[in-house]
């Protein structure tokens, strides 16, 4: 049991990392031959990450096939915890309130998805 939960979060935070080092991508070359602007950028990449963390919340709750919420919750809190560790030891600077609100969005929309991803998963054993 609990090693299925383990290989659904793997699956959730995997999928979240591919379509964000893509999205990222995606965006550079955007900015780079395009004339998008920085207020552009800045919606443009909070859509894309709360879509990339629904998604992901979506395969974990799908791959565990039950208690997609946690599941959800587990995958948005395992993001935020990365988050919070790269930015911290990696620019040594904290998270301000504005972001920790972008982060709780994105801890509900995993959340939300695990629960719709347990639903379109398939039965339970």
């Amino acid at each position: 049991m609990v090693k299925e939960r383990m290989m659904a979060l793997a699956y959730g935070w995997g999928t979240i990392l591919i379509i964000m080092v893509l999205s990222s991508f995606t965006l550079a070359l955007f900015l780079k031959f395009s004339e998008m602007s920085q207020p552009t950028l800045q919606w443009a990449t909070l859509v894309i990450g709360l879509i990339t963390l629904f998604i992901g919340g979506f395969i974990a709750g799908a791959k565990g096939k039950e208690q997609g919420w946690l599941l959800g919750l587990l995958t948005g809190l395992g993001f935020l915890v990365f988050v919070l560790l790269f930015q911290y030891l990696g620019y040594q600077q904290g998270m301000s309130t504005s972001q920790l609100l972008y982060l709780g969005g994105y801890v509900v929309m995993a959340l939300l998805g695990g629960m719709m991803g347990v639903n379109v998963g398939g039965k339970s054993k």
